[in-house]
């Protein structure tokens, strides 16, 4: 702004713009049912992408959250309002009132009798031809990417239509959804480091939630039997294309149901998605054809190590199950030398890059899952599966530990761990020990990453492309003269 009394006057005229304005169409109804609109009088509104000029008549194409249509001015038909066009530039909100019709290239349009302009665009849009060629000004102006990109819209529809199909999906099993504290005493339920946060009326450190776990099986001791909800975790770990720090999930537990239970639920869960979405269970992505028809493939943890290493994994010492890890490239982050995370990282190292189709990896050794119940019939394992398709995580599942006695000792052990200098380590959850002290039914839970599948369900290679503002390291701005 060159100046303030420019400013001042540019802000007055914003200011007496409308304040609202009665749209009764959009550009996909009427081109996908212009036999009920040809000749119809509609009022439509939209952002201006484009003007072209042609002597007395101009075309705009105007983009609405449906898609784009062409409204074609006619200076014999507007008369003196024509001139008004003049000062629109690419960016303008404006509405448009006119009659459907087709032009002489058949391209479907609204012959405008009036228009009003709605907001002034302050700044130029991104070139048309080129759009937003950086990828992180994508993410951190997501708006312009919205404005730029049907492909990033059409992702963004679909990740909205995926979590109402996944919530009419539960809700048809019976499922409630209930909610949850975000800012919790204590955190629980998986291994991740929180982020922390002060509560000033307790004089009191909180902790952003890292999963709802513990609260929702509060909810199936207080009796009810099938439980979820979709909500945002926090957890202080990487950035990278399959990790966020704040990210949604959902997570459902049953009461009298086990973790075999909850491999069906998931194998009709996403079966249901794909059908909806694509009319079929198959889809592609980033070149693999994946099918999501149950039943999905079996994986047994160990085993699937055993066969890469030629040894058995449990029966191994500390120091050679570390040997083994650190000579197949493993390095061990400080405070994180366990079994646990040897074992996991021998699969994600071995194994899970090898994984394209739906994969159920079954029975975890029992050092890595503290909430977990023992396989039956084989107590050092637990019965808890994680889905991978194409290398990626999507979920993990337990037979929920219903025994206070067993827990109280699994969360005191990771205090010891957390003594030691793990940052992931769960603390020890007095209530919900004292509330599974009360019965808690045997349950199956899971957690799923729903970034993560709308990630496939899109063919995105990274998380950020599903997540409308994702996290980015701020640019430092600098100070703005005074005047």
């Amino acid at each position: 702004m060159e100046n303030r009394e420019d400013e001042e006057s540019l802000s007055k005229m914003l200011s007496s713009l409308p304040y609202s304005y009665k749209q009764d169409a959009h550009a996909s109804q009427i081109k996908s049912d212009y036999p009920s609109y040809e000749g119809k009088e509609v009022s439509v509104a939209g952002r201006v992408i484009a003007i072209r000029k042609s002597g007395k008549l101009i075309f705009i194409d105007l983009l609405d959250q449906s898609g784009k249509i062409q409204c074609y001015f006619d200076f014999s038909t507007m008369g003196e309002a024509f001139e008004g066009l003049k000062p629109l530039n690419a960016g303008d909100i404006i509405g448009v009132k006119g009659t459907v019709f087709k032009t002489n290239p058949g391209e479907i349009s609204v012959n405008a009798s009036e228009f009003k302009l709605l907001s002034k665009a302050l700044r130029n849009l991104p070139d048309k031809w080129k759009g937003l060629q950086d990828i992180e000004t994508r993410y951190r102006k997501r708006y312009l990417d919205l404005i730029m990109s049907s492909e990033t819209r059409e992702v963004f529809l679909k990740r909205s239509r995926i979590i109402s199909l996944l919530r009419k999906f539960m809700d048809s099993k019976g499922y409630m959804e209930f909610e949850t504290p975000v800012i919790q005493p204590l955190y629980g339920g998986a291994d991740a480091e929180p982020f922390k946060t002060y509560v000033n009326t307790l004089d009191e450190e909180h902790y952003l939630r890292i999963a709802n776990e513990l609260y929702l099986k509060r909810l199936i001791i207080g009796g009810y039997e099938k439980v979820y909800e979709v909500y945002k975790a926090f957890r202080n770990e990487d950035l990278d294309t399959t990790h966020s720090p704040e990210f949604t999930m959902v997570e459902f537990y049953e009461a009298y149901a086990d973790y075999k239970k909850m491999m069906k639920l998931t194998e009709g869960l996403f079966s249901y998605i794909a059908k909806k979405l694509f009319g079929t269970t198959e889809f592609e992505y980033q070149g693999k054809k994946i099918s999501f028809k149950p039943p999905f493939k079996r994986l047994d943890f160990v085993g699937s190590i055993n066969e890469k290493l030629g040894t058995d994994i449990l029966s191994l010492s500390d120091n050679e199950l570390f040997s083994i890890a650190e000579k197949n490239g493993i390095r061990f982050e400080q405070g994180k030398r366990y079994r646990a995370h040897a074992y996991e990282k021998l699969f994600d190292t071995l194994v899970q890059p090898e994984i394209v189709q739906p994969t159920f990896n079954m029975d975890f050794p029992i050092e890595t899952s503290p909430l977990t119940r023992p396989k039956r019939g084989n107590p050092k394992v637990v019965e808890r599966f994680e889905l991978y398709v194409c290398g990626i995580e999507i979920a993990n599942s337990y037979s929920e530990l219903n025994n206070p006695i067993i827990q109280r000792k699994n969360f005191e052990a990771e205090e010891e761990k957390a003594r030691s200098g793990d940052k992931e380590a769960e603390p020890l959850d007095h209530d919900f020990v004292e509330a599974m002290e009360y019965g808690m039914p045997p349950t199956g839970g899971i957690g799923i990453g729903i970034d993560r599948l709308v990630m496939l369900l899109t063919n995105q290679p990274s998380i950020k492309g599903v997540i409308l503002f994702p996290m980015e390291k701020r640019i430092k701005k600098p100070a703005q003269p005074s005047q």
